[in-house]
């Protein structure tokens, strides 16, 4: 934490600023507090989030959390990406509790990414932990790198995909989970 603090007090000061002034005293010490906040995901590991939380069942149903938000620093200009993750799997004799769904999109969010990497990284994950018969994850999001900088565009967005499983080799699969997330 002390490095980190160092450094966002050299950061104010390379800018013009002056890092002791009264408004910014405390900033180095809540940026670096902050930043360790949205980059606790390299202190997580896939078990510890899912906590055992996998369970015997009969469904052989599609299941799918949608609209789950998520909030990411991007590792080219440490920028927030901001948006939404859809996530469905097709159980095979196990399902996971619902919150370690939202917990393992958390875990791989709060790195330093890109968007098509933390989508894939969700996808393997789930399928790793369910042993499904497939996994679709869908990532939307806006990142602040094209909207505050560079070629500010206000309105874009990015869509990501990973499908495996069947949700790769069956085109019903993927259409039906294609359309639950639209509704």
């Amino acid at each position: 934490m002390d490095k980190m603090t160092s450094a966002f007090t050299d950061i104010i000061n390379a800018i013009g600023e002056d890092a002791s002034r009264d408004g910014l005293r405390d900033t180095p010490t809540r940026a670096a507090k902050a930043m360790e906040f949205l980059t606790q995901g390299y202190g997580q590991t896939l078990e510890q989030v899912v906590n055992n939380a996998i369970f015997e069942s009969d469904s052989e149903e599609m299941v799918i959390v949608r609209d789950i938000e998520l909030y990411s620093l991007c590792e080219h200009h440490l920028l927030p990406f901001i948006g939404k993750c859809h996530v469905a799997y097709l159980p095979r004799g196990k399902v996971i509790g619902l919150s370690k769904i939202a917990r393992i999109v958390d875990m791989y969010a709060r790195r330093l990414q890109i968007q098509e990497s933390l989508t894939s990284q969700i996808a393997t994950a789930v399928l790793e932990v369910t042993n499904g018969l497939g996994v679709g994850v869908i990532v939307e999001s806006q990142h602040m790198c094209m909207m505050m900088r560079g070629v500010q565009k206000q309105n874009s967005s990015m869509t990501t995909s990973s499908m495996l499983g069947r949700f790769r080799s069956d085109i019903n699969t993927r259409n039906e989970f294609l359309q639950l997330i639209k509704n």
